[in-house]
């Protein structure tokens, strides 16, 4: 299934609660850090959110929202409220499912950082959120950052995926800030 069909599947099915989440879904590691950004219209209304565990047990989780953002800043903040939530020392993995977020740490931001902060093809998108999630990822060098599929069955990116659109369900209250 690609992921347009997913995302229709998601929306047509409705957006499940984390405990939904919970218990429809086994998979995955049992371990980490799962983070999630997502955003409803690009720009629009977005959400993020966290989850630390160990041996399938919550450790720490966190979410928030903005009435405008997109789905790229919803994603790289989420990221960096969870290394921000991590002690230096920690030893695990990071999950995300944003194949841009990983590969901006893990392949592109030396070069950028080398270079004064810029690309060969023009300006980097985000660069005050890029810039403080590489030195965080660098802070926390025992919790390396990995990519992992979205909507696969993966237990806890699919809970932290209902972490991130808790705002779509709690619309009422959006704005209120």
């Amino acid at each position: 299934m690609n992921t347009t069909a997913r995302q229709k599947s998601r929306t047509a099915a409705g957006l499940l609660t984390p405990a939904e989440a919970l218990s429809r879904y086994h998979g995955g590691p049992r371990s980490g850090v799962f983070t999630d950004g997502s955003c409803e219209g690009n720009p629009g209304p977005g959400g993020w959110g966290f989850v630390w565990v160990e041996d399938d047990r919550v450790v720490r989780e966190q979410w928030g929202h903005a009435v405008q953002t997109t789905s790229n800043r919803m994603e790289l903040t989420a990221l960096i409220e969870a290394y921000s939530a991590l002690p230096t020392d920690a030893r695990t993995m990071v999950y995300s499912d944003s194949q841009l977020c990983v590969n901006t740490v893990n392949q592109w931001a030396a070069g950028w950082e080398k270079r004064g902060w810029t690309r060969k093809t023009g300006p980097i998108a985000n660069l005050e959120l890029v810039r403080q999630l590489y030195d965080l990822a660098r802070l926390h060098p025992l919790a390396p950052l990995r990519w992992i599929r979205a909507h696969d069955g993966s237990r806890w990116n699919e809970y932290v995926d209902a972490l991130a659109t808790t705002y779509m369900r709690e619309r009422p209250f959006m704005g209120r800030e």
